[in-house]
């Protein structure tokens, strides 16, 4: 844990702490300070080793949601830092949104978004760099929402070619879908090696997922659940 900072956070301030493995948090979702942390252990996902359970896998092939990238990013963080049970505090914090939506404007941040019936029930944010995504959070309003908005992160990294998938700090909830943990010192060097190669942007990759599904002549969730078959 490092000293506060006051924000909004200078985007180059941001983008730096990440390419070094220190990210942001709040201690609520009113309070002005933002501090620098940087964990002893890390988590992350493999991205050939994501589990996407056989049910994930009829839920994403029965295509019961529409997932979108980057189509509203304010809703999403905005939903993400609401209180939840057994969580009345959000660590997002007024400050900490006004500088993501800021990073989001000169494309280093990103959503995924998951909509029934034209309602959002669900999505993930994180901040992207090089071959690197941090995801920060996500919500879930509906029964499988959150998994499918990270199936569909997961499915649009690898199609994009990236190397890394930061989840920041383990939970029960990750470890099901795949995340292993690490001391910060391994992840550091997973970091560095990625922050060498070049990718699509986040956007461009979820562009491509959904036209390998158009020429193939499969929907989009069927064609990522699929993909998964092979390393779940």
């Amino acid at each position: 844990m490092h000293a506060p900072a006051r924000s909004p956070i200078p985007l180059d301030t941001l983008l730096m702490a990440y390419r070094n493995g220190i990210f942001p948090m709040s201690d609520g979702r009113e309070d002005d300070e933002v501090f620098w942390v940087e964990p002893k252990e890390r988590a992350i996902i493999p991205l050939d080793r994501f589990h996407c359970s056989r049910s994930l896998r009829k839920v994403l092939a029965a295509e019961r949601f529409e997932v979108t990238c980057n189509a509203d990013f304010g809703a999403v963080i905005e939903a993400c830092a609401q209180p939840r049970p057994g969580h009345p505090e959000s660590w997002i914090s007024h400050p900490i949104i006004a500088s993501y939506r800021a990073l989001h404007e000169i494309g280093h941040a990103h959503s995924i978004e998951v909509w029934r019936h034209g309602y959002l029930v669900g999505g993930l944010y994180g901040v992207s760099f090089d071959s690197v995504f941090c995801g920060e959070s996500m919500f879930s309003r509906a029964d499988n929402a959150s998994k499918v908005a990270l199936a569909w992160l997961v499915a649009a990294m690898r199609r994009g070619g990236y190397r890394l998938l930061d989840c920041q700090f383990m939970t029960d909830h990750l470890a099901t879908m795949g995340a292993v943990g690490m001391p910060q010192a391994d992840y550091l060097m997973l970091l560095e090696d990625a922050c060498r190669h070049k990718t699509l942007p986040l956007p461009e990759a979820y562009s491509a997922l959904s036209s390998d599904a158009e020429a193939s002549g499969v929907a989009p969730g069927k064609l990522i659940a699929q993909s998964f078959t092979q390393t779940s």
